[in-house]
């Protein structure tokens, strides 16, 4: 088995936050983008934005899919998947319902 697909088996996706001052993540996949405000982040269990004030990253681990973000965490939202939603609203499917 790959090792990439044995990692996904291992791996689960937990966040912890700390006091609004610490957020910890594992199951991360891939950061999109980041900023002083904003993390736009993919994990096992779909898309995650953290918006904030004063963000940076303490630790990041990329082997083990987990990330450490320090700073004023006001907000926190899972992203539906946008192909997803698409697919399911096609023409096709709503010509057949």
């Amino acid at each position: 088995m790959d090792k990439v697909q044995d990692l996904d088996a291992i791996i689960s996706h937990n966040i912890s936050v700390i006091e609004r001052k610490n957020i910890n993540i594992s199951g991360v996949k891939k950061i999109e983008s980041f900023d002083s405000e904003e993390f736009v982040i993919e994990t096992l269990m779909g898309v995650v934005i953290i918006k904030g004030e004063g963000l940076e990253i303490i630790k990041l681990d990329t082997y083990q899919g987990n990330i450490s973000i320090k700073g004023k965490i006001n907000m926190i939202n899972y992203v539906e998947d946008s192909n997803k939603k698409n697919k399911e609203d096609s023409i096709l499917n709503r010509l057949f319902k």
